[in-house]
């Protein structure tokens, strides 16, 4: 453990996050997504929701300054469903960390999947929420 570093953080994703560079991506998964067998890395938080791992992650991960989106939901495969009510925690606790409060990409499924293959990597969560699943691309460490 260190000073400061939430112990939700594990050793394995700080390392992870600390190898991850400018434009890579990471998937924070809910408890349904296929996450092993889509993952070059993974790591595994379970026990854990995918708002208090975001929410201990935005102090330390810069979002990509580059592009207009840099964070994007799976969207629901029924176009009539309601907005899942988890993006609005997204979209807090973003705006918390990020002057721009950028606006979220809603992404389809397959392509949220293949996304997520390419992804740096993808932390497993135990989160129950529907459509929760959220990719966060990492940007430039300024300070």
């Amino acid at each position: 453990m260190l000073n400061g570093i939430p112990p939700i953080i594990s050793p394995d994703l700080m390392y992870v996050l600390m190898k991850m560079g400018h434009g890579d991506d990471i998937v924070l998964a809910d408890g349904n997504f296929p996450a092993d067998s889509h993952a070059q890395r993974i790591i595994r938080l379970d026990g854990h929701g995918v708002p208090e791992i975001l929410s201990a992650l935005l102090p330390f991960f810069p979002l990509d300054t580059f592009v207009d989106q840099p964070a994007g939901l799976m969207n629901p495969v029924d176009d009539q469903a309601a907005e899942p009510a988890i993006w609005q925690t997204y979209r807090e606790l973003i705006h918390q960390h990020d002057d721009r409060a950028p606006e979220m990409e809603k992404i389809e499924r397959f392509e949220f999947y293949e996304r997520a293959r390419q992804a740096y990597a993808i932390i497993a969560t135990s989160e129950t929420a529907l459509y929760a699943n959220l990719i966060l691309k990492k940007g430039v460490v300024v300070e």
